[in-house]
């Protein structure tokens, strides 16, 4: 059949991008202001045609940062070429259709919803059958709500169906081109839940090893219960921040292939899943301490108010970072109930201050060599790549003095028979901060210099050489 003789319409949410327009103005506008969510469930009471105007004329998405199914643009702009009249259809508002329809340069016209119509299933059908005539256009869909359109439509092009709509499309259309799907969503949650990261969370385990509590069986399960707990809140904050980040992400060389950014997982499951992480946050942490839950319940905030706006604030930026690290101990100390060290939370501070510094550094550096002057979504510049690298250091050598200064102190000679041993960890640290600057300044750090010491061969060898000179001072 020589289809290029008729019109071909394509719909937009989950067949020309991945994903929906309403979502993703939706969650561009709660980045630009968080308060906006109270005016959400306001609008829907109005119907979901005003609610997607209202969110249309308050944002302005950066349309080339959409994701596109490079795939099935390729072949619209060929079957163009050929000649072909081709319309966009969407259940979007008319002023974003136009928009991605402007940037696109590939389209004869626009149909999509007003301020007061949603353009789907049966509206959409008959706009269509009153523009062309009955069987005298192709459709190009996703889902079971174009059924309708298809059943009207000459031919059918199917782009990532899911379930039997592949199958359906055909008994009511000549389906005569089919793009793939996205892949299956397990792994994209996975890699989205970002579970290497929960390496991280280790850290509540410091305080009950610093206690000598580790054969003590309840202070290992609640530890346990509390490492499990930081796991999902953070999670939880992982996906709102790839929500609220997507926008940066898309043009990022490596955060591009983040599942939202990427296409791979829709905007919409993070609605979901978040509420359902807090929730079992929220039970495992009534099991422990309330001086455990007031932690979690900081970590959380802390997170929140970083994800919202903190990250782009220079310095205080990475002061969160060292916090946020600095207060799983804190969590870990009040989940097994054992008393707070100061020099083991100033450890930490300057600690982490130089890793989180490190971070910002390798961010800059990839900046730097694809010729951009400032990373997006940071407050920072290249030119401020050397100041960076010397307070990071500086952050990293002032942890190592605070280590000097607790093995000095008396009350060490009470915790171990043999506290001169513990002097061994001096050089180890001091060797391993200038290692991971000196990696760092010749372009070779992930920009997560956490999970590079969890990969990096020589970072655990240090690791258990510390864990040796302890056990032989214990």
């Amino acid at each position: 059949m020589n289809y290029p003789a008729v019109p071909l319409c394509v719909d937009l949410d989950g067949t020309l991008i991945h994903g929906d327009l309403m979502v993703e103005t939706c969650v561009a506008l709660l980045r630009k202001n968080p308060l906006y969510i109270l005016l959400l469930p306001w609008w829907l009471l109005h119907g979901k045609a005003h609610l997607k105007a209202q969110l249309a004329n308050r944002v302005l998405l950066n349309h080339t940062a959409l994701p596109f199914r490079r795939e099935l643009l390729q072949w619209l702009a060929d079957e163009k070429r050929d000649g072909r009249q081709i319309w966009l259809c969407a259940a979007s508002n008319q002023h974003l259709a136009e928009a991605v329809a402007l940037h696109l340069q590939l389209f004869d016209g626009v149909v999509a919803s007003t301020d007061t119509l949603i353009l789907s299933g049966k509206q959409k059908a008959e706009m269509l059958v009153a523009k062309f005539g009955n069987r005298a256009f192709d459709y190009c869909g996703n889902d079971r709500g174009d059924l309708q359109v298809w059943s009207v439509s000459r031919g059918g092009v199917v782009v990532n169906a899911h379930g039997n709509v592949e199958q359906r499309a055909r008994e009511v259309t000549d389906v005569y081109r089919t793009f793939g799907s996205s892949g299956h969503h397990i792994p994209a949650i996975c890699k989205l839940l970002r579970l290497h990261q929960w390496a991280k969370n280790l850290l509540l385990f410091v305080p009950m090893a610093a206690a000598h509590r580790v054969l003590d069986p309840a202070a290992l399960g609640a530890a346990t219960l509390g490492f499990l707990a930081f796991c999902l809140c953070a999670s939880s904050v992982y996906v709102l921040n790839d929500m609220l980040d997507v926008e940066a992400d898309r043009q990022h060389p490596r955060k591009a292939l983040r599942p939202f950014a990427s296409g791979t997982l829709p905007l919409k499951a993070g609605f979901a899943l978040i509420p359902l992480l807090l929730l079992a946050t929220a039970g495992i942490a009534w099991i422990l301490p309330v001086r455990f839950g007031l932690a979690l319940a900081g970590y959380y905030l802390l997170t929140l108010a970083y994800t919202l706006g903190v990250k782009q604030v220079v310095i205080v930026d990475v002061l969160f970072l060292a916090g946020l690290y600095t207060i799983r101990i804190v969590a870990g100390a009040a989940a097994v109930v054992v008393p707070l060290s100061l020099w083991l939370l100033l450890f930490s501070l300057f600690l982490f201050l130089s890793l989180a510094l490190v971070k910002r550094f390798a961010e800059l550096q990839v900046m730097q060599r694809q010729g951009k002057p400032e990373a997006a979504g940071r407050g920072y510049r290249c030119d401020d790549l050397a100041l960076l690298e010397s307070l990071g250091t500086g952050a990293g050598y002032m942890s190592v003095l605070v280590l000097a200064l607790y093995i000095n102190n008396p009350v060490v000679e009470t915790l171990y028979r043999h506290p001169k041993v513990l002097w061994g960890l001096c050089p180890l640290m001091l060797y391993w901060i200038t290692r991971v600057w000196i990696v760092s300044h010749r372009g070779e750090m992930h920009d997560d210099p956490v999970m590079f010491a969890l990969r990096d061969r020589t970072s655990l060898l240090i690791g258990v050489l510390a864990a040796i000179v302890i056990w032989g001072a214990a």
